[in-house]
């Protein structure tokens, strides 16, 4: 008999993800966390009357937190690295040679 260890992230009496890892469930626990008061906050604005929609969108913000935080200019976002050139065997040879 095997012995699983499960992470249940529970809010308000309702299961809503279960993890195999404790960070994956404190991580969407996390974000559960920032839908809430960005729920809040789109709730007070009145911009969006159906509850439905405002919970759906607060969710998706959260969940794209880093694409959030790189459109409100509060975090940069990072510079593609250039790839690395490598030169043939032959050029290196050559130069070597020089």
């Amino acid at each position: 008999m095997a012995v699983i260890v499960k992470y249940v992230v529970e809010r308000n009496g309702e299961e809503k993800m279960t993890f195999t890892s404790k960070a994956e469930a404190d991580a969407y626990d996390k974000m559960l966390d920032m839908a809430d008061e960005l729920f809040s906050l789109l709730s007070e604005s009145k911009l969006i009357e159906d509850e439905e929609k405002q919970e759906e969108l607060s969710l998706y913000l959260a969940q794209r937190k880093e694409e959030v935080l790189y459109a409100l200019g509060a975090k940069r976002k990072p510079t593609p690295k250039k790839p690395k050139v490598v030169k043939p065997v032959e050029e290196q040879d050559a130069e070597d040679a020089a």
